[in-house]
């Protein structure tokens, strides 16, 4: 596997467009679309959060035959807690996409971002549509990065190249997530295509895989969203044999999609609302997996380890308040060891050993800062 430049549409079949549909006061672009020229094979994992918004409960049902082929993005309005009309929105925004690319209205995967809570606004998108979909090619994946972010600084996309039998396939994405960010997907939408062929139970396999080790290890605020979606199209242009079981196939897909995700994850992180520092926390020597990934998520989600630093404090006195906060009666003073390293002003690896085990797990996060505050207060 090899890092390419490129971004959604790098992958052969798709192309994607972004534009201003009116949704966002600034004139920023609001509204995205990914298309497939053929169907393809499509996974996805979605928020565990109970409050679901419309247009992620249409695309949970349109996603239970495993195929899609387009998804459309509004970004600056949620489409959540609105109520009936919400949902008739939600699903009048795919009926509008397919009947345009004259493709199955099941095929349409429909996702928001933005504010909870107010009306949503179908006539800008019905209004623009066309121009969106006349505007699709592979040049425009940039623009369709763009479309879906909201208090994001910066665009996250990367493009990925490997060979499966023999056979060239490419892998891209895109993804948009800054604030709202904890497991169990965060405020985040990450959208992955790709070239290959593989059949729809391995592909579940491999997002649900690569998300545990990504989109699920990160948080900002410990902010569970209601919109949040992770999506793969495999449209199978790339010829190779379909992947229909574990092996070396399997395994370089995976590599594809494992790098993928986690590029995002911390990209996501990165970008975290006025974070100006990247964490990585380590816990080594749990009993069980589950056991270390709960202790990393401990310290990453506690404030008061990422408010000291902001000021640059190895406060361990809070690592080791963070991790006791769990009441593992077998973690004590005596068999806890905690270590702190700068890889630059920018970056901090807090490292917890426990000696219980040989499991160990890595959760990724960003420093609390008081233009967190500044954002989340004046964000309308």
């Amino acid at each position: 596997m090899k890092i390419i430049p490129g971004s959604i549409t790098t992958p052969k079949g798709f192309t994607a467009n972004g534009l201003w549909s009116g949704i966002k006061k600034s004139g920023k672009l609001d509204l995205s679309l990914i298309f497939s020229e053929v169907q393809a094979t499509s996974a996805a994992v979605f928020t565990k959060n109970s409050v679901k918004a419309a247009p992620l409960i249409v695309s949970q049902k349109h996603l239970k035959n495993n195929k899609a082929q387009a998804i459309i993005t509004n970004s600056g309005n949620a489409n959540c807690f609105t109520g009936k009309l919400g949902m008739i929105y939600a699903e009048h925004t795919a009926e509008l996409i397919s009947k345009q690319l004259n493709i199955a209205k099941n095929d349409v995967i429909v996702a928001s971002t933005g504010i909870i809570g107010k009306p949503f606004p179908f006539k800008k998108i019905l209004n623009s549509s066309k121009e969106l979909i006349a505007g699709l090619s592979t040049e425009n994946a940039t623009k369709a990065a763009t479309a879906i972010l909201t208090t994001d600084t910066r665009k996250k996309e990367i493009a990925v190249e490997a060979t499966i039998n023999k056979v060239k396939i490419r892998m891209g994405a895109m993804s948009k997530g800054s604030g709202m960010i904890a497991p169990n997907m965060a405020t985040m939408l990450a959208y992955i295509t790709t070239d290959a062929a593989i059949s729809p139970k391995m592909l579940k396999l491999a997002l649900k895989r690569a998300s545990d080790k990504s989109f699920n290890c990160i948080t900002v605020d410990g902010c569970m969203s209601t919109n949040d979606m992770a999506v793969i199209m495999a449209n199978g242009l790339a010829k190779n044999k379909p992947i229909t079981t574990p092996g070396k196939a399997f395994d370089t897909f995976c590599d594809c999609l494992n790098h993928i995700c986690l590029d995002m994850a911390k990209k996501i992180v990165l970008d975290g609302e006025g974070a100006t520092k990247f964490i990585e926390v380590i816990v080594k020597g749990a009993k069980t997996e589950k056991q270390a990934q709960s202790l990393a998520l401990a310290v990453a989600n506690s404030n008061l380890v990422k408010t000291a630093n902001y000021t640059n404090n190895p406060n361990w006195g809070r690592v080791a308040a963070a991790i006791g906060s769990l009441g593992i009666k077998d973690i004590t003073e005596s068999n806890l060891k905690i270590g702190f390293k700068c890889p630059n002003d920018h970056e901090l690896k807090i490292t917890a050993t426990i000696n219980l085990g040989n499991k160990c797990s890595t959760a990724y996060t960003s420093n609390l800062t008081a233009e967190y505050i500044k954002i989340n207060g004046e964000y309308t």
